[in-house]
């Protein structure tokens, strides 16, 4: 019998720690001194921002570490953080001399009573959890602005709540009594063994990640093991999943796909999904929550070919006991899977049959390699639209509609180039660096490849280089901007080295040729669609710390038509289109309900039956809608509302009458696009040319 199997849980644990350093052990080296003060001179001398590490720093910074800490106060007492109010005032001390002891101190403190809880927890575990689920008692959800507990017994009384609900919400999963209880020792039991694996890097770096975070979110630190991931993710060959993810208290959230990758092909994991657990091939699922990030994406990376098991809380979900779990093979992303691609798409009016064409644009991409070697046939944005753009016009398309939803941005020259292929010549955007200086970019060909109606369609995960096309599109009025507002990155970051690790800092910021920026409020469309991905969850008006949106002095520009003056006539035949339309009046409806459940799902009950039915209720109001756009398209009603996602993946293009959500709203741009058309005088393609 092995040595695990023979020990009692106690020991086992006690085995697990000692295998790591004592946290004591734990403190700061003279490399993470000297890189606190290069991280400071970086931040003052070469932010975009106007950085000043003084006392306000201080104070945010100070309050950033707390949050980093413990965000939920569900550790700490007041008497634990007023013992390091010196520091409310002192951080910037404390970075400029790269003295670390206090945050390591603050540290230390935090991992004892973290400690501590989670051997409280085990404990009551031993016990015997109570499977009453009869009492009144709700659980408050978000507590970040609740004031630290001054008593030790009020802690308890919340973890207690916290215990509570992650046994009911197991047995409403359908675990026995054993399960729940098997399930929630490993669980803990994993967290206090990560905790007690803690070593100076982590600790450094959430101070860093304090420090940096305090003045804008794209700025932070990266250690010598986050900067080879960094660096292969920007290859684009890493070998995973293809999803960009982020902290999020305890839970690790989908923040974007990466275009082209297993994730986005397969279709079933979303932004602002949840990971709660990830697993191996045929292997046992591991808890994740409470782990840390890069814990997490070690997990889930791997060989090509593998299968890696998440399970996953939906973005959609009003309760963390509906999860799913999805198999996702592992892959590598190359430049293929990122091409441009392009289609004709029929639109039936009264006066016949219309033809137009779709481009969709992943990313803004180009082949650096290839380009670098000199060889005249490499790959870029540019290159791939401007060959689907010819064979649509060969194709007799009437207008033209560029796709660049979820499109992350790319390479800033390929945004400028693939301007040019619309406009004559001009400037494009602008770039304002920490000084003050402002660089502007423009397209210098004369001539346009395509000067027939355009319009462009965005929505949330629409950011940076596609923000500053759709900007540029919008401003020289050479087309309509359709969908959502965009994530509203508008920030340039440049990667440096430090004498230990790198840091990633935000350097410059993007400007419309109008002169106003893209950062924070994105590009706003002409014509809104309703959207299912929460602006408050993803976006960069939803990060902490976001620099403001402002304005420079606008560039003498040309303008090519004024869309705006037929604003209100084309929303106005939208809108009559979209009320007769299933999935837009879903979309509708579903984003006002999911805003509606946000104000009210503020706790959850912990009594079994109360649960139940507030549970019920909610996925029935969810329920009915998908079953009302399901029954307007001819297709069977869903017993359950978790369904509709793996059924929009599997669709069965046998049945004429599917219509994806993504696809209506491509077919709306279209018909948009040509009552626009038809408003500017009824344009006919061989005028075009």
């Amino acid at each position: 019998m092995s040595l695990l199997v023979t020990l009692g849980r106690a020991a086992v644990l006690g085995l697990l720690l000692a295998t790591t350093p004592a946290l004591a052990t734990v403190e700061p080296s003279d490399a993470q001194r000297q890189v606190a003060m290069e991280v400071a001179e970086s931040l003052r001398y070469g932010h975009y921002a106007d950085v000043s590490l003084d006392d306000t720093w201080s104070q945010r910074a100070f309050e950033r570490l707390l949050d980093i800490l413990d965000g939920q106060r569900a550790y700490l007492l007041d008497s634990d953080v007023a013992a390091f109010n010196d520091l409310q005032t002192g951080m910037d001390e404390v970075l400029l001399d790269g003295d670390l002891s206090r945050p390591f101190a603050l540290y230390h403190r935090y991992h004892e009573r973290a400690e501590q809880r989670l051997e409280w927890l085990l404990a009551r575990i031993d016990e015997g959890i109570d499977f009453a689920f009869d009492s009144d008692k709700r659980l408050e959800l978000e507590r970040k602005d609740t004031p630290w507990a001054s008593r030790e017994a009020a802690l308890d009384e919340l973890w207690a709540k916290r215990l509570k609900n992650a046994a009911l919400s197991l047995t409403i999963s359908d675990q026995d009594a054993e399960q729940v209880q098997t399930t929630l020792r490993q669980r803990y039991e994993g967290q206090l063994s990560r905790l007690g694996q803690t070593n100076e890097e982590d600790v450094f770096g959430l101070f860093m990640a304090a420090v940096t975070g305090s003045i804008d979110p794209h700025s932070e630190y990266l250690s010598p093991r986050q900067g080879e991931s960094f660096d292969i993710q920007m290859r684009l060959s890493l070998e995973g999943i293809g999803a960009l993810l982020q902290a999020d208290g305890e839970f690790v959230k989908v923040s974007s796909l990466v275009a082209g990758g297993p994730a986005e092909r397969d279709g079933a994991l979303q932004p602002a999904d949840r990971i709660v657990g990830v697993g191996q091939e045929d292997g046992e699922i591991v808890n994740v929550v409470g782990m840390r990030l890069d814990d997490v994406v070690d997990l889930i990376r791997g060989p090509k070919g593998s299968v890696v098991r998440l399970d996953v809380v939906p973005a959609q979900a009003v309760d963390m006991t509906r999860s799913m779990v999805i198999d996702i093979t592992r892959d590598t992303v190359d430049l293929e899977d990122q091409a441009a691609q392009g289609e004709v798409i029929e639109i039936e009016r009264d006066d016949g049959m219309h033809r137009l064409g779709v481009i969709e644009v992943p990313t803004f991409y180009v082949d650096f390699d290839a380009w670098q070697a000199g060889e005249e046939d490499f790959r870029s944005t540019t290159r791939d639209v401007a060959r689907e753009i010819e064979r649509l016009q060969a194709e007799g398309v009437e207008g033209l509609v560029l796709d660049l939803r979820n499109n992350g941005g790319g390479a800033l020259q390929e945004a400028n180039s693939l301007i040019g292929l619309f406009i004559d010549r001009g400037p494009t955007v602008q770039v304002r660096d920490a000084r003050g200086r402002i660089s502007l970019y423009g397209d210098t060909d004369s001539g346009a490849l395509y000067d027939g109606p355009l319009a462009v369609l965005v929505n949330r995960l629409s950011a940076s280089a596609s923000e500053i096309f759709a900007g540029a599109i919008q401003d020289y009025g050479r087309g309509l901007v359709v969908g959502t507002d965009t994530f509203g990155k508008g920030t340039v970051q440049t990667l440096n080295e430090l004498s230990h690790g790198e840091i990633k800092l935000t350097r410059a910021k993007f400007y419309r040729i109008s002169g106003e920026s893209t950062q924070h409020r994105g590009v706003q469309p002409d014509i809104d669609f309703p959207s299912l991905i929460d602006p408050d969850l993803i976006g960069e008006s939803s990060l902490d710390n976001a620099l403001p949106w402002d304005t420079v002095r606008k560039v003498q520009y040309r303008t090519y038509g004024e869309p705006r003056q037929y604003l209100e006539t084309l929303r106005t035949r939208h809108l009559e289109r979209a009320e007769k339309q299933p999935n837009f009046h879903y979309l509708e409806q579903r984003s006002e309900l999911a805003s509606q459940l946000r104000q009210q799902q503020t706790s959850v009950s912990l009594n079994r039956e109360q649960r139940q039915r507030e549970l019920e209720a909610q996925e029935a109001e969810q329920l009915a809608l998908e079953n009302e756009r399901r029954l307007a398209l001819g297709l069977e009603p869903l017993e359950d509302w978790t369904d509709a996602r793996d059924e929009e993946e599997d669709t069965d293009n046998s049945e004429p009458e599917e219509e994806p959500i993504d696809r209506a709203q491509v077919l709306e741009t279209a018909q948009i696009l040509l009552d626009y058309r038809q408003l500017e005088g009824g344009w006919h393609y061989a005028e075009l040319n």
